[in-house]
């Protein structure tokens, strides 16, 4: 598993709770990629993913991020996440999968994720994010 990942994760969780976008950019190498839906195209650096980050955060309130524990195959890293907030005053909870590839200093150059939607305040299963 590439060093800081637990750090990494830990500041992407900071950054989503706290809605800070210019946070979350600086986790990413000057060049990665963000792909947020997989029918979409991904962003592109640290502008865009800031970008992103701004657009998607302002609708949320209450944000509380639990992470799961990472998972490596060499630089390629798997993180589940299970986030409980308000979108647009609704109680939403979006549990997903980040597929993360890591440059040798430790920021993301690459980012993929997998996310649903559902309704309400909901926990997750047992045994979840280990």
């Amino acid at each position: 598993m590439p060093e800081n990942v637990d750090l990494w994760v830990e500041g992407y969780r900071v950054a989503w709770e706290q809605r800070d976008p210019a946070m979350a950019a600086m986790l990413f190498t000057p060049d990665a990629t963000y792909r947020s839906n997989i029918f979409e195209e991904p962003h592109q650096g640290r502008e865009g993913i800031e970008a992103y980050w701004q657009s998607v955060t302002s609708s949320q309130d209450e944000v509380q991020v639990r992470m799961g524990k990472p998972f490596a195959d060499g630089a390629r890293v798997a993180v589940e996440f299970w986030t409980t907030m308000r979108v647009e005053g609704e109680e939403t909870t979006l549990p997903g999968c980040l597929l993360l590839d890591f440059d040798d200093n430790g920021l993301c150059r690459r980012l993929r994720e997998y996310w649903h939607f559902a309704p309400g305040r909901q926990e997750p299963p047992a045994g979840w994010g280990e």
